[in-house]
């Protein structure tokens, strides 16, 4: 059997585009997003679970998220969890409703999200980088257990870099397009 296969490496390269696209969809631009509360998880029962199964989040308005929590008990540990989320974020309590109003971004918050949309887009490349380097690998060890010849392996070793080159190019885009959209260009 094979080491190197070729929709194995695909999928890892895949998957590696669509974990930066969900990084950079929590990054917000001064747009409410419902998806701006993906990352905050709160308290409830005992247990640590996604705010997106204790209420739901709606955006109403352009710059106002409301989040309608279903059990009264829980408004207290929502209300907390979004203020220590690290979003700049203040909900106003108004019965079992949250209203969070989105706060104009300054130009300094605009840099820094800028900086960590870059920095998701590099976690991304390494991980695609780490993904040709295991199909490099695989194709070598292939080669050696004369499972493939060596000219196979150079055509195969082009296929890969291809994939890869397209991959970051992909990332690349991706993580322009969200800088643009934070600095407002």
């Amino acid at each position: 059997m094979p080491a190197y296969d070729k929709a194995d490496l695909e999928r890892r390269m895949h998957g590696a585009v669509e974990a930066l696209k969900h990084d950079l969809i929590g990054l917000r631009t001064g747009r409410a997003s419902v998806n701006l509360l993906d990352p905050v998880n709160v308290e409830v029962y005992g247990a640590h679970m996604p705010l997106n199964q204790a209420a739901t989040v709606t955006a109403p308005e352009p710059r106002m998220l409301s989040v309608q929590v279903w059990d009264r008990s829980n408004v207290g540990p929502v209300d907390k969890a979004i203020r220590s989320a690290g979003l700049g974020l203040n909900p106003i309590v108004d019965g079992q409703t949250l209203r969070i109003p989105i706060p104009d971004l300054t130009e300094e918050r605009r840099k820094e999200l800028a900086k960590l949309a870059g920095q998701y887009a590099e976690k991304a490349r390494v991980a695609a980088r780490n993904v040709r380097r295991d199909g490099m690998d695989a194709l070598k060890t292939d080669e050696k257990k004369h499972e493939i010849s060596e000219d196979d392996r150079k055509r195969r070793e082009i296929e890969v870099q291809k994939l890869t080159d397209s991959t970051i190019a992909e990332i690349d885009a991706a993580a322009t397009a969200k800088e643009k959209e934070i600095l407002g260009k």
